[in-house]
């Protein structure tokens, strides 16, 4: 059925897809938030292995304003009390489901892997951040092949790109400790690169030196969770709460703002723009390499060979993705 606006009308029973077919989707996001979890790898990259990237563009893209107010009236007293066959209308027509049980897929791994790097952060820095290294050099190095930087403006573009991924790899150890508006910041860039076949949104908060910070607080908040919940101090939950909100914030305008911009980009200019986006990543190879020095270990034989081999296992990683994803066409995607 449709209303009189011309919007559909589904039960909620039409519309909920069978548990085999949710469950499939949620196994897909678990995979998309692990690569998303670490920089180098990207969830897009596993979207196209798992043969949903178009699906994926297509929901994100049917999220209008229109349709996000037009569900929030029909669950509203308002305009004639709450339709929930509207809302679930309105829901379908964004492919909400998939998009729902892709999100929780991606959250729950996020949560996980995260975790698991910050325990490797105290324990393995050398190990860790070689591994970051081979998973971004492997990347680059595919990236590279899969574009060709000519003409002026493709060398000017990632001239450009390197140059700014570069410095602020360098000054990642400052940019640490930024306030609110650089997590915003650095929510919207990471959210909009996971969604682009190659370009990692970990990557993105390395080289704006929020990856550990964001790793760290998002765990202490679920620990403050779990205290407030038992009746303990509800002072954590605010402050690591105000930062994650502030990160999620960010992340939605940009899923819904500037990942449209770099789509006009690509339309305009698609040589230049890929050739910037490309030396991003090539210039990130600073980030793991000076994380190192930052933490005052100094480069002996023993780092430089344990830093070596953990680099050769992430690239070995990103060559086997890129196996599986049968040589990612930027082109296309």
């Amino acid at each position: 059925m449709t209303t009189a606006d011309g919007e559909r009308t589904v039960s909620l029973s039409e519309s909920v897809p069978p548990l085999r077919e949710w469950l499939t989707t949620f196994v897909v996001g678990l995979c998309m938030g692990t690569a998303d979890a670490v920089p180098g790898v990207s969830g897009g990259t596993i979207a196209l292995i798992a043969g949903v990237y178009e699906r994926l563009i297509a929901g994100v893209s049917a999220v209008t304003p229109r349709r996000v107010g037009g569900f929030l009236r029909a669950l509203a007293p308002v305009d004639g009390g709450v339709d929930v066959d509207r809302a679930i209308g309105i829901f379908d027509e964004v492919d909400g489901w998939f998009l729902l049980a892709l999100l929780v897929g991606i959250v729950a791994a996020l949560v996980t892997v995260t975790g698991i790097v910050d325990w490797a952060d105290e324990r393995y820095p050398v190990l860790l951040f070689g591994v970051f290294f081979g998973l971004i050099g492997a990347s680059a190095v595919i990236l590279l092949r899969a574009i060709s930087i000519r003409r002026a403006d493709e060398i000017a573009a990632a001239v450009a790109g390197f140059a700014a991924a570069f410095v602020a790899a360098g000054q990642a150890s400052l940019l640490g400790g930024g306030g609110l508006a650089l997590v915003f910041v650095g929510g919207a860039l990471a959210v909009s690169a996971m969604i682009l076949p190659g370009l990692s949104g970990a990557l993105i908060l390395v080289i704006l030196g929020q990856y550990t910070r964001m790793s760290e607080t998002l765990h202490a908040f679920i620990d403050a969770l779990g205290a407030a919940a038992t009746g303990g101090a509800t002072a954590d939950l605010v402050d690591h709460g105000t930062v994650v909100v502030t990160f999620v914030l960010g992340g939605l305008v940009g899923l819904f703002t500037i990942a449209r911009v770099v789509r006009r980009a690509l339309d305009a200019n698609r040589g230049a723009t890929l050739a910037f986006l490309v030396a991003l990543v090539v210039g990130a190879l600073r980030a793991p390499v000076d994380r190192i020095g930052t933490r005052g270990i100094a480069w002996t034989t023993d780092t430089i060979v344990a830093f070596a081999a953990a680099a050769a296992v992430g690239a070995a990683v990103v060559l086997v993705l890129d196996y599986f994803a049968v040589d990612i066409d930027l082109e296309s995607a």
